[in-house]
């Protein structure tokens, strides 16, 4: 059994940036010679989350809305007194901060639509790190 590790890095450009991860994933697997296993993938911060959605426009804009009206920004929490981004903590939470996804046949197993990305929830642009440990043979 391997278990590689590597941290992804980027940069966002803030509140409920999407960025689709599946072409880095995919090359990890590729470079890791795994055949069948697991990629497992957290964000290391507070403010970020990961998830799978089909990486299409009106998709997408669909998600930013729900986010927005489920936890709407400025709406009197108790965070804001302190840096005003309560809702950024409160909507990764949410979603969540991690991600695993099957390899098999040396290929990530996502369905046609179905693409893994990072969330910037965030109120400003920043740099973004993602732990990425693969694991199989």
């Amino acid at each position: 059994m391997q278990i590689i590790s590597k941290l992804l890095q980027f940069q966002t450009k803030g509140e409920i940036d999407i960025i689709d991860l599946t072409s880095q994933f995919s090359r990890y697997v590729v470079e890791s010679n795994v055949k069948e296993g697991v990629l497992l993938a957290n964000v290391i911060g507070s403010t970020g989350a990961l998830t799978t959605i089909e990486f299409e426009s009106r998709v997408l804009d669909d998600f930013r809305q729900i986010l927005q009206k489920l936890i709407p920004k400025g709406a009197g929490y108790k965070h804001d007194i302190i840096d005003s981004n309560a809702h950024s903590h409160l909507r990764a939470s949410l979603i969540g901060p991690s991600l695993s996804i099957s390899i098999q046949n040396g290929n990530l197993k996502l369905g046609t639509w179905q693409q893994p990305v990072f969330v910037c929830l965030d109120v400003r642009s920043r740099s973004r790190t993602v732990a990425v440990t693969i694991i199989g043979e």
